[in-house]
């Protein structure tokens, strides 16, 4: 099997795995308060932070900045917590528009997610190998991971919505309660300054 091939299915997984489960309970997160018609808008959401996550992996991967894995397993959850929890105070009436700052927040989350799957990619990688080819292998086995927990999470909000009847203001607030709690227990886990 080649290289590419090998780091590509290391992406995919990492992401659909229940260990990685935190990057699954982010993007959900992020794109909680929307359908499954609004699919232009969540992959233009998307885009941001994947731009950030690709920026931090790359970093991370070459060498060139590495924060302490300590904090940023902190971070991680953190930022799960405040997408989750910035569903749960929109308006009843808020419109579906995004606003400038949900972008800037996608990819400022999204670097510190790079930096959370840098740790698991340099664990993996073999230090004496050329990475380029694996670094590209495994950002889009990344990202096509991320594409399917989107489409799936989409796919089953119509269900709920479309076809029985969900409120989608409940919907989200429901999925967005369960990922908060979650990730405040994640927070509790990864409390680095405490030995």
């Amino acid at each position: 099997m080649s290289t590419f091939i090998i780091y590509l299915k290391l992406g995919y997984r990492h992401i659909l795995d229940l260990y990685g489960i935190e990057h699954m309970l982010f993007i959900i997160a992020l794109v909680a308060i929307y359908l499954l018609r609004d699919w232009k808008k969540v992959l233009f959401l998307f885009s941001f932070y994947l731009v950030g996550h690709t920026i931090s992996l790359n970093l991370s991967a070459f060498r060139i900045l590495n924060p302490d894995p300590q904090i940023i397993s902190y971070l991680v959850p953190l930022t799960i917590f405040i997408a989750a929890a910035g569903n749960l105070f929109r308006g009843e009436k808020s419109t579906i528009t995004t606003r400038p700052t949900k972008f800037i927040f996608a990819a400022v989350f999204g670097i510190i997610q790079g930096f959370g799957l840098a740790n698991y990619f340099t664990f993996i990688i073999d230090v004496n190998r050329k990475i380029t080819l694996p670094v590209i292998a495994f950002n889009i086995g990344i990202e096509l991971g991320y594409l399917l927990v989107i489409f799936l999470y989409l796919f089953i909000t119509w269900i709920f919505v479309s076809n029985f009847g969900v409120s989608k203001r409940v919907w989200y607030l429901v999925i967005s309660s369960a990922i908060a709690g979650i990730a405040l227990t994640f927070m509790y886990e990864t409390r680095y300054w405490i030995q």
